[in-house]
């Protein structure tokens, strides 16, 4: 798994952690009472509702993105095999350089 791919689960991981924070802070904020905090309390409701299902399409639209990626790189290399052996290759070599030279 890459880094940016790391990121990305640790950013989701951490706004799922949010919601549920917030969700439970609500949980125990029933006795609170005042015009003004009910208010506050019903817009945040909305706001984390809201939050949680863009959580969860942004969630599904990476699924997809990674999918998708991923059988148009099987369909490249099965069409392409010399190609895809070549490229791995050069890429392993530039690997093996890289690390050489860092010693």
């Amino acid at each position: 798994m890459s880094s940016t791919e790391q990121q990305k689960d640790k950013l989701m991981q951490d706004l799922q952690q949010v919601i549920r924070d917030a969700e439970d802070l609500l949980r125990h904020s029933e006795q609170q009472s005042g015009e003004g905090f009910q208010s506050a309390k019903a817009r945040f409701e909305h706001t984390l509702r809201h939050a949680k299902a863009e959580v969860a399409r942004i969630e599904d639209m990476v699924v997809t993105r990674a999918r998708e990626t991923a059988k148009a790189t099987d369909v490249y290399v099965r069409e392409n095999p010399w190609q895809s052996a070549g490229i791995a290759a050069g890429v392993g070599l530039l690997v093996g350089l890289l690390i050489g030279r860092s010693r």
